[in-house]
């Protein structure tokens, strides 16, 4: 089974790890992880550092095109393997909904986190899961300032 599974599968997964590993604690996060940079690697990297398996909610093109008009530029299945393809990354999941809240529900993970850019209170799922942290932002390191920057070079 390969890292982009389906939730079901997933859950499975997980219910499996804890059975195996008493204590072990899976960290969940979320996003459209449109074109990765240095800021989502890092944000990544310290994620994974806070339980023993992370777990990437992924917007699927359909949700991504709800949130953010003109977006996604790349497709889900290519931000799901460019993802998976992150050493830090046990396992991506696609939603297709606006929030991944239904998602954290059924998974029930031990920890939440998003970017510095939330605030803990408006993290969807931070009522349902123990454990809810914002990290640190990384400045200067944005997907829409990637594209405005791509946009204005001259043809």
């Amino acid at each position: 089974m390969g890292k982009v599974i389906e939730r079901e599968d997933l859950k499975k997964e997980l219910e499996s790890l804890i059975e195996r590993m008493p204590g072990a604690r899976v960290v969940f996060t979320n996003g459209c992880f449109d074109i990765i940079h240095v800021g989502h690697v890092r944000y990544l990297r310290e994620a994974k550092k806070l339980g023993d398996v992370l777990v990437v909610g992924l917007n699927t093109d359909e949700s991504v095109s709800r949130i953010k008009p003109g977006r996604p530029i790349n497709g889900e299945k290519e931000r799901a393997e460019v993802l998976a393809s992150l050493g830090m990354v046990d396992y991506v999941v696609l939603f297709p909904e606006e929030t991944p809240y239904e998602l954290i529900r059924y998974l029930g993970p031990h920890v939440l986190v998003k970017g510095g850019d939330w605030k803990k209170e408006q993290i969807v799922g931070s009522d349902i899961v123990p454990v809810t942290l914002s990290l640190p932002f990384e400045d200067g390191f944005s997907t829409t300032a990637i594209i405005n920057k791509i946009r204005s070079m001259p043809a």
